[in-house]
């Protein structure tokens, strides 16, 4: 059975940098990197428009090892671009001389707008390989242990910077740092107004370290605080806990099971596997499955908790989700050379980590008819396509909090020369057909779209821990199962924070290239890991 799986994989946790002036920058095995390139004169390749030398012929033919050149690493992406991109046609073939590999592949991707007005593509990054395959393999990062909410950081408006959660047995947690706490200054420099260059430098260096062991002060405003503190913490490698927060919340209507999942990534598997095994053993009626801080990542991690929440019996012989490529490869997988196959819902344990969980194992299952699934802007990809494919097989889906990111599309993580690649290469639908979200799930009490679901909009909030059942979108959700409708809420409550706006000058919050990979992936890969 070919196993699908889709990106924006969870826990690097830091999601996203500051920078000054507008610069672009930039979830599963990667695709094969045991090629064996044919032996090619490199020096006799060159750039004609038009014309793609085959890109296996210029694989691992790289300038470090002197196997090869800036050159043929550039021809790699170019003609791998031209064949299995989801939008070949709409790249401009340019000669690649002024350019470095980094430079040039950014510009490898469609200029082109949705029909909505919006970027097309959002989601076309890289990343070193030992780094990408230390994340997605063990959900190992480099940092404190906390995941940060930036907002309001163009110049001129007051910057804020939050916790949302700390993982378990982190730097972050160590220092008590806990969900609502607010950053005020990184090393002496304060978060709300610096405003120069090196002020932005040093606020960078200080969330996002690069150093094993650097030591950053923080001074922190704890929830509820009225008085700051300073803490000292140490940048270490951080092992993600992708699912947390396994809770049985007895009602006066039933047992409702609550979980925080945060990425789709190969730890996940036993952690979801014991997560729904808690929870059917506890025979809960429903399900809330937080999702607002999950970008993505495998998709067949995502295949099996479908068949976990729906079961046998509503799975049985459907689609979670069928994939489409461009128009070279109508029939066949471009990577895999596969025969185009639908992804089912998958019943059985993978064993992406044999030392944590065997293949093999039939998978717990709730039964459910319905589901409750906490949204934010950072919910992508994966989540996403969770989402679509159980609303495929008509369970009801009932969508809590802020839009999702819109992103039906994902790739095979590519390595070439130490690189690892992730462009868009193919498109997913439900079994019903339908994977028109490019624009995000909106919940919404009046659906007219396809892609507005039944629901309450409200905005994320940081002032309750996650899984508390006073934390708005959890009892948003509570009141929704019991009264089949919205709770009223004040009008700050129901807003719905935008994702931070992205400006071409002055001070301004940017996505680095970890939160792009955290936060909107939907991975595809050649093989169980």
């Amino acid at each position: 059975m070919q196993l699908l799986f889709r990106k924006a994989i969870t826990p690097l946790l830091v999601t996203a940098s500051l920078t000054v002036a507008g610069c672009s920058g930039g979830g599963s095995e990667s695709a094969s990197n045991n090629v064996t390139p044919p032996v090619t004169d490199s020096s006799s390749i060159t750039w004609t428009k038009g014309q793609f030398t085959p890109y296996a012929d210029v694989a691992l033919q790289c300038k470090a090892d002197q196997t090869g050149s800036e050159l043929t690493e550039k021809l790699w992406l170019r003609s791998w671009s031209n064949d299995t991109y989801l939008w070949y046609d709409e790249i401009f073939d340019r000669d690649p001389a002024p350019y470095t590999v980094a430079q040039y592949f950014d510009l490898l991707i469609t200029d082109e707008l949705s029909e909505t007005g919006n970027v097309k593509d959002k989601f076309h990054f890289s990343m070193p390989t030992d780094e990408w395959e230390q994340l997605n393999q063990s959900g190992a990062s480099f940092g404190y242990g906390f995941n940060l909410s930036l907002r309001n950081a163009s110049a001129g408006v007051t910057r804020q910077v939050t916790i949302t959660y700390s993982e378990p047995n982190s730097p972050a947690v160590a220092a008590r740092i806990n969900r609502g706490a607010i950053i005020v200054a990184v090393d002496g420099v304060n978060v709300a107004n610096a405003d120069d260059s090196a002020s932005i430098d040093t606020l960078n260096a200080g969330l996002f370290p690069t150093q094993s062991g650097k030591q950053t002060t923080f001074t922190v405003r704890d929830l509820n605080a009225i008085v700051d503190r300073n803490v000292i913490l140490s940048a270490t490698t951080v092992i993600s806990t992708p699912v947390q927060n396994t809770q049985v919340i007895q009602t006066a209507s039933g047992k409702i099971g609550y979980l925080q999942f945060n990425s789709h990534i190969a730890t996940a598997e036993r952690g979801l596997f014991d997560a729904i095994t808690t929870l059917s053993e506890a025979d809960v009626e429903d399900l809330v499955l937080d999702l607002r801080y999950n970008g993505g990542g495998l998709l067949a991690l995502a295949s099996q908790l479908g068949y976990m929440i729906a079961g046998d019996t509503a799975t049985n012989n459907r689609i979670f989700e069928r994939t489409s490529f461009n128009d070279k490869y109508r029939t066949i997988d471009p990577v895999t050379r596969a025969i185009l196959e639908p992804t089912p819902f998958i019943p059985e344990t993978i064993g992406f980590n044999t030392g944590l969980l065997r293949a093999g194992i039939t998978l717990p299952s709730l039964n459910l008819k319905r589901l409750y699934v906490l949204t934010t802007a950072d919910t992508c990809s994966a989540s996403e396509a969770l989402m679509n494919s159980l609303r495929g097989i008509d369970i009801e889906v009932i969508q809590i909090g802020g839009t999702t990111c819109g992103k039906p599309y994902g790739f095979y993580p590519t390595p070439n020369c130490g690189t690892t690649y992730f462009s868009i290469q193919f498109k997913g639908v439900n079994d019903k057909g339908f994977g028109d979200y490019s624009d995000g799930f909106v919940p919404t009490t009046s659906p007219t779209l396809d892609s507005e679901i039944e629901g309450c909009a409200l905005s994320d909030d940081l002032n309750h821990a996650l899984g508390d059942t006073n934390e708005r979108l959890l009892s948003a959700a509570l009141y929704y199962r019991d009264n089949n409708q919205c709770p009223e809420l004040t009008s700050s409550a129901a807003k719905v924070s935008a994702a931070p706006t992205m400006m071409d000058k002055g001070f301004m919050l940017k996505d680095d290239r970890h939160s792009t990979l955290l936060k909107n992936n939907r991975i595809m890969s050649t093989g169980a890991m």
